[in-house]
Formats: C-alpha cells, sequence, structure tokens
C-alpha cells in the first residue's frame, strides 16, 4: 500500500499532519504547505517517519518564525507539535 499523507483539522486551532512513509524532501515540503494552510497562532501536530528529515523541518519551521513547542521519538516515529508564528 502506498504511503498517504492525511492533513486533518482536530478542532479550532489544532492540526494534524501525518507523512509517515515518506522520504526527504516530501516531510518538509507537506510541512511547509501546511503551515501556510493554517491562521497565525494554530498548533501543527506533525507526524513522520524518516530521521534524515528531522533536521530539515525543524530549520524550515525556525526559519519561518514558527515555534518547535514538541519534539519526541517514540516507536521509530518522529513527532513534532509546530506553533505558527
Amino acid at each position: 500500500m502506498a504511503a498517504e499523507v492525511k492533513f486533518d483539522k482536530i478542532d479550532d486551532n489544532n492540526y494534524s499532519l501525518n507523512v509517515c512513509g515518506f522520504v526527504c524532501p516530501h516531510p518538509q515540503l507537506y510541512t511547509k504547505k501546511s503551515l501556510e494552510k493554517i491562521e497565525e497562532g494554530d498548533i501543527l501536530n506533525v507526524c513522520f517517519d524518516n530521521p534524515s528529515s528531522k533536521e530539515t523541518i525543524l530549520q524550515m519551521v525556525e526559519a519561518a518564525g514558527n515555534d518547535i513547542l514538541e519534539e519526541k521519538t517514540e516507536g521509530g516515529k518522529i513527532y513534532l507539535k509546530i506553533e505558527k508564528g
């Protein structure tokens, strides 16, 4: 089964993006596009499983003026909680 991008609205200010199964540069591109869709102050919860994407995503998020609120790795998956700045 092919990997599928899942972008969902959880509630008023929270969104989730699941890009597990994708390799560089796709997780970064989908994260960037998702951040462009949400409003300032909203939260984007990103889940991905390509460790080499982590540093690039962190750099992109911070360069764009967004904040990393939480970062954790669990069961081979990386979770980032990003607040759009």
